[in-house]
């Protein structure tokens, strides 16, 4: 195995594939490095002597400044390197882009659900959303009644623990010599609606006590997603006083899509006799509109109907070098088919802005993603902040030490195509090719945005495991490593580490997720996050969030 990795010829720190140790001799492209301290896996040390004020560059661009002189040798570390990048602006841009070679896919199909107006769904949920969070406690009494009955629940081993401890604790059994081995959880497949993928909750925080800016931005996420390819029909539940008022959902619905056509509920509180009177009704209506649903089932669909966002969560410093980029090769095929790519995350995007620039096809796109990363950062400014403050302590301890090494390392999910468009929080995805999605690099906040832009998948990177998934965008989650894959098997579902380990190449690894990605589009693989009920969903309320 290579112990480590120059990524770019103009780079002048080298990665550790592997833990190196002090006084060893490092041999690199007929140069030799002797090690001046312990450089972890993942970590980088430096081809030659740095002075204060000079550049580090990784990836080919400027990722940090020496805070002062460092030996060549010497482990890279958030007190001798800060945070830098190189200022960006429109200029016109010939970027050529070699397309990779498809013919390996070329004809294949999914097996998705196809609605109306020509979207292709993977999944196909009914969604129960709030317009304000007065009603969580509403749908997480209908959650309960429902997904027992219909066949939704998880067995849940944990429940079988307790029930364990409760019972030797009334037998007067010693609890700390118990053992809690419980098979696996699973998904019951014994379902009422054969052809209907889940039910699905959308609590939220929102709706009201907030801005009225907060309550509209709300209202637009809620009717992106009750017209997601994977829905199949939706149930609103509302109090009737709050900020975002039915009315003003449905119009931005209307406004979204003008020949919505699904199974649309809605049940108001302050109109109704009795709490009791609401639930029962709005689960006898939904009831029947499952009955309804339940008739859709998947057909063949080319792949240029997948529309996939690509996501990295827990970063390390493999990320950027395994899993993503291999990510990134699968972006680029499924753009070469014809497909969308969603990459968002601004605040990752740090460093990386000028060859994003350079890629967009149409000035005016390029200067709405100049004019939102700008407005971003400064209002992260304004309360003492910034996108240079992203990393977090285990993206650090992991080798991430500035957020332009990050940010470089996350682009790489995105591929190497032309961006087609730039998006707004909450804007459709109508173009094939990458589009550049406005979303915070919070992990649910992100994967929230990208669903709501239209991602009908998601892939999601990680270096150090997370479980985060979306309630109606199935979740594939991507290890940069073996280590975590093996650690972490319960949620991770395809391993990149191979590429670390020099098994497998960027392009091998980057044609298997693609074709995990046909499968898990045709419900043909489960993703862990789908089987384990990981439905997180957060909304962006435009604030500073990193």
């Amino acid at each position: 195995m290579q112990r480590v990795l120059k990524i770019h010829p103009e780079d002048n720190v080298l990665v550790a594939l592997r833990n190196l140790s002090k006084g060893e001799k490092i041999p690199y492209n007929g140069d030799e490095y002797v090690l001046q301290e312990n450089v972890p896996a993942k970590h980088k040390f430096f081809t030659h002597e740095l002075n204060p004020g000079d550049k580090v560059i990784m990836y080919g661009v400027l990722v940090g400044k020496a805070q002062h002189a460092v030996p060549a040798g010497g482990l890279m570390t958030t007190e001798n390197v800060k945070h830098a990048a190189e200022p960006y602006r429109y200029r016109p841009s010939h970027y050529e882009w070699h397309a990779p070679d498809v013919s390996k896919f070329t004809g294949r199909t999914f097996k998705g659900y196809h609605r109306r107006d020509g979207r292709v769904g993977t999944a196909n949920y009914w969604v129960f959303m709030p317009t304000v969070f007065c009603e969580n406690r509403n749908l997480d009494v209908i959650r309960e009644a429902l997904h027992n009955e219909l066949g939704y629940a998880v067995t849940d081993k944990y429940k079988q623990k307790a029930h364990h401890l409760v019972a030797l604790y009334k037998s007067g059994g010693d609890i700390s010599a118990m053992d809690l081995e419980i098979k696996e959880s699973f998904v019951n497949t014994n379902r009422v609606f054969k052809n209907v993928d889940g039910i699905k909750f959308l609590n939220h925080t929102g709706g009201c006590g907030g801005t009225r800016q907060d309550a509209a931005t709300l209202g637009k996420l809620l009717a992106a997603y009750a017209d997601h390819p994977n829905v199949a029909g939706v149930t609103v539940l509302s109090l009737g006083c709050q900020h975002l008022q039915v009315q003003d959902f449905l119009d931005d619905l209307k406004q979204r899509n003008p020949n919505f056509d699904k199974p649309l509920y809605v049940f108001e509180q302050q109109k109704t006799q009795s709490e009791e009177q609401l639930i029962t009704e709005a689960i006898r209506k939904t009831f029947l509109g499952l009955i309804e649903v339940n008739q859709q089932e998947r057909k063949p669909a080319s792949l240029d109907k997948l529309v996939i966002g690509v996501k990295c969560g827990g970063s390390d410093g493999f990320s950027g070098i395994s899993a993503n980029p291999a990510v990134g090769y699968c972006s680029d095929l499924l753009v070469a088919l014809g497909g969308k790519i969603l990459l968002a995350e601004f605040p990752e995007l740090c460093g990386a802005e000028q060859q994003l620039i350079d890629r967009t096809k149409d000035e005016t796109a390029a200067k709405k993603f100049i004019r939102l990363m700008t407005e971003y950062n400064e209002q992260a400014h304004k309360v003492g902040s910034g996108f240079e403050m992203n990393p977090s302590p285990g993206n650090i301890r992991d080798g991430l030490i500035t957020d332009a090494i990050k940010s470089n390392g996350a682009a790489k999910k995105g591929g190497t195509s032309p961006v087609a468009d730039v998006l707004d929080y909450t804007e459709p995805a109508t173009k094939p090719g990458l589009s550049l999605v406005c979303t915070p690099g919070n992990d649910v906040e992100a994967t929230t945005g990208k669903a709501a832009s239209g991602a009908t998948l998601i892939l999601f990177t990680t270096g150090l495991g997370t479980p985060t998934g979306n309630p109606v965008c199935p979740v594939i989650k991507i290890a940069t490593n073996t280590g975590l894959m093996k650690r972490m098997s319960d949620i991770i579902d395809i391993n990149a580490g191979p590429v670390i380990d020099g098994e497998k190449t960027i392009e091998q690894m980057g044609e298997e997720i693609l074709e995990y990605c046909i499968k898990a589009a045709s419900g043909e693989v489960i993703p862990k996050a789908v089987q384990l009920n990981q439905d997180d969903f957060i909304p962006w309320k435009r604030g500073v969030s990193l």
